[in-house]
């Protein structure tokens, strides 16, 4: 377990990665492609997004996400789970750009598998995990501007204690981040939504009366859809629990 800035790339060709942003990249790409959009494209910059969007067909392209936690100028969405709705974005192209989640994504680009993760499907993620039989799993929290969110911590933690259930991580070399996440989740298992309240982001979203919008983020287990990241397009896993080894 580790935040973006220490990813070493070169040390992720064997590995599967698991990004998580609770808020809100993540939960909102699971969103996306649960509501039937066409294509799914999670770019790192806006540069990246302006590059991407000049070779799809307009007619259907959608642009959404925000930099420094504002909607980005321009944009058809901005970062929210519930502005991408299914009769919204159906057999659509959506470009989505943000200023932690995307970026973490895009520095995990050379994982053996990348995949995208939330409270949402912690675990169905955690079962797709144990089912592939991957040796090396690096969970990524995206943070905000570098620094440690209890959101994302609790992302991984959940996932992370749903693939212990049965002992699985008992010969696995843990780090120290991996280690105080399943301690953690011992306090907060089955309380997921007491802890988003109390962190930074999670009051923010009290005080601003976004209250079934926090709801939606952090009600675990909620989806059974596994993004995965293949040539820059999310794409769900079609089968997790029947997923062969690799």
């Amino acid at each position: 377990m580790m935040t973006r800035q220490e990813m070493e790339p070169e040390k992720l060709t064997d590995a599967t990665v698991v990004v998580i942003d609770v808020l809100l990249a993540t939960t909102t790409l699971l969103t996306i492609l649960e509501n039937g959009a066409r294509t799914v494209l999670p770019v790192a910059s806006l540069e990246e997004a302006e590059e991407v969007g000049g070779k799809l067909d307009a007619a259907s392209l959608l642009r959404g996400g925000e930099q420094g936690a504002e909607r980005v100028e321009g944009y058809d969405l901005g970062p929210y789970p519930n502005e991408y709705a299914p009769e919204v974005v159906a057999d659509k192209d959506v470009i989505f750009v943000t200023t932690n989640g995307t970026r973490a994504i895009g520095t995990g680009a050379g994982a053996r598998e990348l995949l995208v993760g939330c409270l949402r499907n912690a675990p169905a993620l955690a079962r797709y995990l144990e089912a592939s039989g991957t040796e090396s799993v690096y969970v990524v929290c995206a943070g905000s501007a570098g620094r440690f969110t209890a959101e994302d911590f609790l992302g991984a933690s959940a996932i992370l204690s749903r693939l212990n259930e049965d002992g699985y991580l008992d010969d696995w070399r843990l780090n120290d981040a991996a280690w105080l996440a399943l301690d953690f989740a011992e306090r907060y298992g089955g309380r997921e939504m007491d802890a988003l309240k109390e962190g930074r982001a999670g009051r923010w979203f009290l005080e601003n009366d976004m209250v079934e919008e926090l709801e939606f983020v952090g009600d675990v287990g909620a989806s059974g859809v596994i993004p995965q990241v293949v040539e820059g397009r999310l794409r769900a896993v079609e089968d997790p629990e029947a997923v062969q080894k690799p």
